[in-house]
């Protein structure tokens, strides 16, 4: 697979600075939804760059570095549990997409947004359904949004430590379940996600 090749055909149209932009945690039950963007030098290598889903966690954890130091920009949002509830996960997803893209410096020209939704994107831009395995921008935005959201995870493991969330990383396991009955949510819950309890 050419992960280059969408990627290739905005430039062909004049585009430039062309990001790739996708989010993590649209399925927990808790936290907040993450999003990066990414441009990456035109046709660079970074060996083992892939779809997030794809990779272990020790993979994306060697990789996230190795983006930081060689793309021309990056950048990491998020939309938390509070703006999930108000406004349901699709547009949270694409308010994280849509932050991430704003803070890039220098900006993009022009997005590849992964999915088929864009609701709120207002630089030019598409959308990519798979775009993780199908652009090197996208790929790399999927690494960094999974990798921060974990790191974010881990930390309120240790902020509410009953709920196992470095286990789990707020995903609707069968555990978190037992926690959730047995202790209630927590302030980081997304209370629209808890209608089986």
């Amino acid at each position: 697979m050419d992960l280059w090749e969408i990627e290739r055909a905005c430039w062909a149209r004049g585009f430039q600075l062309v990001c790739g932009a996708d989010e993590a945690g649209a399925g927990p039950l808790a936290g907040a939804v993450y999003a990066a963007a990414v441009i990456l030098p035109p046709e660079l290598e970074i060996a083992g760059l892939n779809d997030s889903k794809q990779l272990t966690e020790k993979n994306r954890e060697a990789l996230f570095p190795v983006i930081q130091e060689r793309a021309v920009a990056w950048a990491v949002a998020w939309a938390d549990e509070g703006e999930i509830d108000a406004m349901n996960i699709l547009n949270a997803r694409l308010l994280a997409m849509e932050r991430a893209i704003q803070k890039l410096s220098p900006a993009a020209d022009y997005a590849l947004i992964d999915g088929n939704r864009d609701r709120g994107i207002t630089v030019p831009h598409e959308t990519v359904v798979k775009g993780d395995s199908r652009s090197a921008n996208i790929a790399a935005a999927s690494i960094l949004a999974k990798v921060s959201r974990d790191r974010y995870m881990l930390e309120m493991a240790q902020t509410y430590p009953e709920y196992e969330f470095e286990k789990h990383k707020g995903y609707p396991t069968k555990r978190h379940y037992e926690l959730l009955r047995k202790y209630g949510p927590c302030p980081i819950h997304r209370r629209t996600f808890l209608s089986k309890l």
